[in-house]
């Protein structure tokens, strides 16, 4: 992967496309190769081996597709990498994310892929992900580290409380206005009262 992770980051799923969008390339090729040698005697041999050598251009380019497109979860986001000859790279924070879903049809039940869709608050709206191996595990992993990383905001959010009601002097440079906007975010989710967010503002402001 050849996207920078940032601090306290780490990647804890690597999907890429499924082997699938290999077989064309490689069945074509096949058959043309076959079809050449048969007719190499002909005056349309030397015609079927260029088209024989234009599909395993085809191939290489497909492999090196498959190698460079690749779909990462960490513990913050999912990066969706591509590419062959430049790099691309989108990401999506994991608390955009407002829905995962996959599809798989009868041969992708078969054989472990499908397309994957990722609906989020970002810019990059709803997408779509063709041909994706194990869509199954990306989609669950995903959801899996989205609750992770809320019960984490709420730890925060939690600790901040209860230094602001426990009387503790908040650190130099505290942004009270972030501070209120967390305690706040706790009430709205029903995990503190109105009287507790009452003290907690009480506190940050008082500080």
């Amino acid at each position: 992967m050849k996207t920078q992770l940032k601090k306290n980051e780490k990647v804890v799923l690597t999907i890429r496309k499924h082997w699938f969008v290999l077989l064309n390339p490689i069945l074509w090729t096949l058959i043309l190769f076959i079809v050449a040698a048969a007719a190499s005697n002909s005056e349309f041999g030397n015609f079927l081996f260029i088209g024989v050598g234009l599909t395993i251009v085809w191939l290489i380019y497909r492999v090196l597709d498959r190698n460079t497109n690749l779909w990462a979860v960490t513990n913050l986001r999912v990066i969706d990498e591509y590419g062959v000859f430049s790099n691309n790279s989108k990401e999506t924070p994991l608390d955009k994310i407002n829905n995962v879903s996959y599809r798989q049809p009868l041969l992708g039940r078969m054989f472990n892929y499908g397309h994957v869709q990722i609906q989020s608050a970002a810019e990059s709206g709803s997408t779509m992900h063709k041909m994706v191996e194990r869509p199954k595990d990306l989609k669950d992993t995903i959801t899996q580290y989205q609750e992770r990383y809320k019960q984490e905001q709420i730890k925060e959010q939690a600790q901040s409380l209860a230094n602001a009601v426990g009387g503790q002097k908040p650190s130099v440079g505290i942004n009270v206005s972030e501070e209120l906007t967390k305690l706040h975010g706790l009430k709205e989710k029903g995990i503190i009262t109105e009287e507790d967010f009452q003290k907690g503002k009480d506190k940050i402001l008082d500080n």
